[in-house]
C-alpha cells in the first residue's frame, strides 16, 4: 500500500505508535496511556491505535499491543471475550410489523438482560433453561479445572449468566441493510465469570510485579512473563472465557430467532449461515513479520485478509459488515466500533432526554434518562473513524437499526 493512513507518535524509551486517527478526535489522556504500552519491554515492533480509541483502563480501547514472551491482563481486560455477533435472514422489511414494539418486548421475554433501579442482577437465569445447561455442560470440566487450581474463582455468575446480555453498551438490534434485508445483531462477552476471571489475574499480576521489584509506567500495566505458572494458568483462564463468550453470544442469537419468529404477523424465515461470531476484547497466538507473539486487542477486531467483521456505530447511526483487507502494519486488526467521545458522567451532563429521543428517532428503543450515557452523540462519528480506516477493511453491507435492545 503506497499511501499511509496512520500517524507515528513517538513514546520517549518505547516503541513508535501506528494510529489510524485521521480526521477522528484523539484525547491526550489516551495518547498517554498509549506511550505508557509503548514503553514495556516485550512490545513487538509497534503499537497501533484503531480510529475509535479512547482511554481504558491500563490500556487505551481501541489498541493492538503485541507482545513477545509476556501478556498484560489489564489489556486484556475483564470482559474478557466481549464481541459482536450477526446473521442475515430471510427476512425483508416488510415482513416486519407496523409496530416494532411488539418485536422488542419478544427479544427483552427471550434474553435477560439489564439490572434493577438497586442494582440487583435481573439479566441472569433464574433457572436456566435446558440449551443453556447443555451448554454449560460442555463448558463446566474446563472451568473446573481452572478452579482447582484457583479456587477463589468458583463463586461467579456462569450458568445463570450464560446466555445473558449484560449491561451498559451491551445490546440486540434488529437492523435493515442496503438491500432492506433483515439482520440480527448483538453485542456482548464472558459477562460476571469473565470479569472474575479478569479481576483475579489482574491482581495477582500487580502482586506478582511488586513481588519482583518491577517498576511499571502505570500499575494497571502488570504483566506476566512466559514460562511462569501464573502465566500459564492466566491463558487458560482466558481462552475459556472466551470459549464461554462465543457460547453465549450464540445462545442469545438461537433466542433472538425463536422470539422473532414467535411474534404475530412475521412470517416463517430463516437465518442465513453465520455471517460473523468474533471476539474484540482478547488475546491470541499469532505470527506476526516472521516472529510468534501473543496479539492482546483490547477494542480492536481481528481483520486479516478475507476475515469477517462487525463495526457497530451507536443506537442512531449505521452500522457495518466488513472483510478485511489484511494490513499487516496494524497486525491485521481493524476497530470493534465508533468509540467513546465522552465520559458516561459527561454524556448524562451534556445530553438530556429529549436529545437523545431525537437522536434515535425511528429506532425502537429505550429513551428514558438511564441511557443516556450511551446516546449517540457520546460516540465519534462513525463515518470519520470508518474512513480513517479504509486500508485497514472494506465495507460489505451497511446497517440501520430499527430496533435496539440495552441492558
Amino acid at each position: 500500500m503506497s499511501e499511509r493512513h496512520y500517524e507515528v507518535l513517538h513514546a520517549e524509551g518505547g516503541v513508535p505508535i501506528k494510529a489510524w486517527t485521521r480526521g477522528v478526535p484523539l484525547e491526550d489522556a489516551a495518547v498517554k496511556q498509549l506511550m505508557n504500552v509503548a514503553r514495556l519491554p516485550f512490545i513487538h515492533r509497534w503499537v497501533a491505535a484503531m480510529p475509535d480509541v479512547h482511554w481504558g483502563i491500563g490500556a487505551t480501547v481501541g489498541s493492538v499491543i503485541p507482545t513477545v514472551g509476556a501478556i498484560v491482563p489489564a489489556a486484556v481486560g475483564v470482559d474478557i471475550g466481549c464481541g459482536m455477533m450477526a446473521v442475515r435472514t430471510t427476512l425483508a422489511a416488510g415482513d416486519l410489523p407496523d409496530s416494532l414494539a411488539s418485536v422488542r418486548a419478544a427479544i427483552e421475554t427471550a434474553v435477560p438482560h439489564g439490572r434493577t433501579p438497586r442494582g440487583r442482577d435481573k439479566g441472569s437465569w433464574g433457572n436456566p433453561p435446558a440449551r443453556v445447561a447443555e451448554a454449560w455442560a460442555r463448558l463446566k470440566p474446563g472451568f473446573d479445572a481452572i478452579v482447582a487450581r484457583n479456587p477463589s474463582i468458583k463463586n461467579s455468575n456462569h450458568l445463570t449468566h450464560l446466555g445473558t446480555l449484560g449491561t451498559g453498551n451491551h445490546f440486540i438490534e434488529v437492523c435493515l441493510d442496503e438491500s432492506d434485508r433483515v439482520w440480527f445483531m448483538l453485542h456482548s462477552g464472558s459477562r460476571g465469570v469473565g470479569n472474575r476471571i479478569g479481576t483475579y489475574f489482574i491482581e495477582r499480576a500487580r502482586q506478582d510485579m511488586q513481588r519482583l521489584s518491577v517498576n511499571l509506567p502505570d500499575r494497571d500495566l502488570a504483566y506476566f512473563p512466559e514460562g511462569t505458572e501464573h502465566f500459564d494458568e492466566y491463558v487458560e483462564a482466558v481462552h475459556w472465557a472466551q470459549t464461554f463468550a462465543l457460547t453465549n453470544r450464540r445462545l442469545m442469537m438461537d433466542a433472538i430467532i425463536a422470539a422473532v419468529g414467535g411474534v404475530h404477523g412475521i412470517p416463517p424465515f430463516t437465518a442465513e449461515a453465520e455471517v460473523v461470531n468474533c471476539h474484540h476484547n482478547y488475546v491470541a497466538r499469532e505470527e506476526h513479520y516472521g516472529k510468534d507473539v501473543f496479539v492482546t486487542r483490547k477494542g480492536a477486531v481481528r481483520a486479516r485478509e478475507g476475515d469477517l467483521g462487525i463495526i457497530p456505530g451507536s443506537m442512531g447511526t449505521r452500522s457495518y459488515i466488513v472483510r478485511g483487507r489484511g494490513n499487516p502494519e496494524s497486525f491485521h486488526s481493524c476497530s470493534h466500533g465508533a468509540g467513546r467521545a465522552m465520559s458516561r458522567t459527561e454524556a448524562k451532563r451534556r445530553f438530556s432526554v429529549a436529545d437523545h429521543e431525537r437522536a434515535t428517532a425511528g429506532v425502537e428503543c429505550r429513551k428514558d434518562a438511564e441511557v443516556i450515557d450511551e446516546t449517540p452523540g457520546a460516540y465519534k462519528p462513525i463515518d470519520a473513524v470508518m474512513e480513517a480506516q479504509r486500508d485497514l477493511v472494506e465495507v460489505l453491507h451497511t446497517l440501520r437499526q430499527v430496533v435496539c435492545v440495552k441492558g
